[in-house]
C-alpha cells in the first residue's frame, strides 16, 4: 500500500509540473527540481539526477519535430555542445570526487539551484526587452560588433557554463540557454532559437543524467511516475494556457521561481 501511495505521489508531482510547463512554456528543470525538493521532500541529488533524465526523454521528440521543420541550427548546437559536454563530464567527476571523499554535495546543489532559479525569474521578466534591444541595435554598437566577431568563441564559453550549472542544478538548459541564444543570435527567428536550444538540451541533460545515474542519484520509480503524470499534463496545461494572457503567466511563473529560489537559499 505504501509503495502504491509513493508511486501516486510521483505521478502527482509529474502532473503538477507538467501542467505548469504546458501552461507557462517554462522548462521543466526550473520547476521540477525545486518542487520535488520543497514539495515532496526528495533529496537534491536525487531530484537533480532524476529530473535530468526526465528532461532528456521528454525533449527528445521535440528535436525530431524541429529538425523535420528545419528550425535547428546544428552549427550553433555543435558550438554549445563543444563547451557543455566536456564541462558536464568534468562536473560529474567533481561530484564523484566529493562523494568518495565523504563530502555531501547537497548544499552545493541547493545553493546553485537557488541562484539559478532567481536568475531565471529575472530573465523571464526582462528577456523581451533584451531581445528587442539586440534586434534593433545589432549593428550600431561597439559591443555588438565585438560580440559578432567573437560569437563562436562566446557560444562555446556559454556552453561550458551551461554544462556546469545544468549538471549541478538541472536548471538552465531551457530559459537561460534560450536567452543566451537570443542575445548572441538576434537575427534568428524565435522558433529557430527554441529548436536549437532543445537540440542542445537533449544531449546535455542525457549526459549529465547518465553521470548522476553513475553516481547513484537517479530514482527510476520517481522517473516513471514523473513521465506518466507529466506528459499528458503538459498537453492539458497548454490547452488551458491559451485562454490566459501571456504577460500574466510570465509574471506568475517569475514570482514563483523567485519565491522558490529564496526559500531554497534560506
Amino acid at each position: 500500500m505504501d509503495f502504491i501511495a509513493f508511486d501516486l505521489m510521483h505521478i502527482a508531482a509529474g502532473s503538477l509540473v507538467g501542467f505548469v510547463i504546458g501552461l507557462t512554456g517554462v522548462g521543466g528543470g526550473s520547476l521540477m527540481t525545486p518542487i520535488l525538493v520543497l514539495g515532496f521532500g526528495i533529496s537534491p541529488a536525487i531530484a537533480v539526477g532524476t529530473d535530468l533524465l526526465y528532461a532528456s526523454i521528454t525533449k527528445a521528440s521535440g528535436v525530431f519535430f524541429h529538425h523535420r521543420n528545419k528550425t535547428v541550427d546544428w552549427k550553433v548546437t555543435g558550438l554549445l555542445a563543444l563547451g557543455s559536454v566536456p564541462s558536464a563530464l568534468i562536473t560529474v567527476s567533481l561530484l564523484e570526487y566529493l562523494k568518495n571523499a565523504g563530502l555531501n554535495s547537497d548544499k552545493l546543489m541547493m545553493l546553485t539551484l537557488s541562484v539559478m532559479l532567481i536568475l531565471t525569474s529575472f530573465i523571464i521578466l526582462i528577456k523581451g526587452r533584451l531581445v528587442s534591444y539586440m534586434s534593433h541595435h545589432h549593428g550600431d554598437s561597439r559591443f555588438i560588433i565585438l560580440l559578432k566577431k567573437y560569437r563562436p568563441h562566446i557560444t562555446v564559453l556559454a556552453g561550458v557554463a551551461l554544462g556546469v550549472l545544468v549538471t549541478i542544478s538541472s536548471v538552465g538548459a531551457g530559459a537561460i540557454g534560450s536567452a543566451i541564444l537570443f542575445l548572441l543570435y538576434p537575427k534568428k527567428k524565435p522558433i529557430e532559437i527554441v529548436g536549437t536550444d532543445i537540440a542542445h538540451a537533449v544531449p546535455l541533460t542525457a549526459i549529465a543524467g547518465m553521470g548522476h545515474l553513475h553516481l547513484g542519484s537517479v530514482d527510476f520509480s520517481l522517473l516513471q511516475g514523473l513521465l506518466l503524470g507529466g506528459i499528458p499534463a503538459i498537453y492539458f496545461g497548454s490547452l488551458f494556457g491559451r485562454h490566459i494572457p501571456d504577460r500574466y503567466l510570465k509574471a506568475f511563473i517569475a514570482l514563483l521561481l523567485l519565491a522558490m529560489g529564496i526559500k531554497l537559499a534560506l
